[in-house]
């Protein structure tokens, strides 16, 4: 049996459940980060997106510098910061203030999209460029103003200089895998809602992977949906409610997160469930044993550092339970 006990970790969109507002929702998120925490999770990433009525995580770094007053030893990070949105020394600045603050507690993921519509991307109002294309040269930019202060120009991140936060490199596609492989970086593939690459991402990755001064060897973590519970009936019953999440992403609607249904038959098209299941494809779903099975199955296959779970469930309780249950799987409890 393959070898479970690898660290794992904690993606939070931070959604609104239907009956929330947005205040319930920061509050809800910091809850998991507690619950995650006391369970013996490695990090709490929070995702960056804009111009979503259904999520409160566009102010990414204000909710991660919120999670970090409110737990003790969780690393707190990004899943990630959209650089195209946001000035590398703004960043690098915020951040490094962070860490003063809170030593040695704090990642920080990147990502090139822009988490978000182009309208919404032009307000933003980075530049008049598309800053898609400079994310090499931004990752760049901030490794070092995170170093030391000898190796840098004139414009340095006060604070910022010399606190070396760690950097990963998410994607969801395979041009990441080779800049991350490039510049000897942890990579993160967004397996929970774009899995269609996730074999040949990791595959380039690690073919691919020059060793650097932040890393000896390939760190490959993969984001996935987790739906677990006492039993596969009930799991396959709270399971809707992410279903009715990523049919929301295909017809661009704008409804909060949902309870579960008995059925979604009555809900979705035949061509809205194909495609909804296709972004969810990469999920661990059902009671424990069923949990370890299909990681063990995932582990044979792909051997990954690091798994982290977003797990798509309404109610509060037994979302904390699915992060339970996954984390007894891996403890070998």
């Amino acid at each position: 049996m393959t070898n479970l006990q690898l660290p794992v970790s904690v993606l939070n969109l931070a959604p609104i459940r239907e009956g929330q507002d947005s205040k319930d929702a920061i509050e809800s998120m910091v809850e998991l980060a507690q619950a995650t925490e006391k369970m013996g999770y490695s990090r709490y990433w929070i995702a960056e997106h804009h111009n979503t009525p259904t999520l409160v995580s566009s102010a990414t770094s204000i909710l991660i510098k919120h999670t970090l007053e409110h737990t003790t030893q969780i690393r707190v990070g990004s899943g990630g910061i959209m650089l195209p949105n946001h000035s590398p020394l703004v960043v690098a600045e915020q951040f490094g203030t962070m860490a003063t603050i809170h030593p040695n507690r704090l990642d920080l993921g990147l990502g090139r999209a822009p988490g978000t519509d182009m309208v919404t991307a032009s307000a933003l109002r980075r530049s008049q460029n598309d800053s898609v294309y400079t994310f090499p040269e931004d990752v760049d930019a901030l490794l070092t103003y995170f170093g030391p202060s000898n190796q840098q120009g004139n414009v340095k991140a006060y604070p910022g200089v010399g606190t070396n936060i760690p950097i990963y490199i998410l994607g969801s596609s395979t041009d990441s895998a080779y800049l991350a492989a490039k510049l000897g970086l942890p990579y993160v593939f967004a397996s929970h809602f774009a899995p269609r690459y996730m074999e040949e991402a990791i595959s380039i990755y690690r073919t691919r992977f020059q060793p650097s001064e932040y890393l000896n060897s390939p760190y490959m973590m993969i984001c996935l949906n987790v739906i677990a519970a006492e039993s596969d009936e009930e799991a396959f019953f709270e399971q809707t409610t992410m279903q009715q999440f990523f049919l929301n992403v295909v017809r661009g609607s704008q409804m909060m997160l949902k309870p579960p249904v008995e059925s979604m038959e009555h809900i979705w098209s035949p061509n809205e469930k194909h495609m909804a299941t296709s972004m969810s494809s990469v999920t661990l779903l059902g009671g424990k044993d069923s949990i370890r099975e299909q990681l063990n199955s995932f582990q044979e296959k792909y051997n990954v550092n690091e798994l982290m779970a977003v797990s798509y469930i309404f109610d509060p309780e037994k979302q904390k339970r699915s992060y339970e249950i996954l984390k007894e799987v891996v403890d070998g409890r």
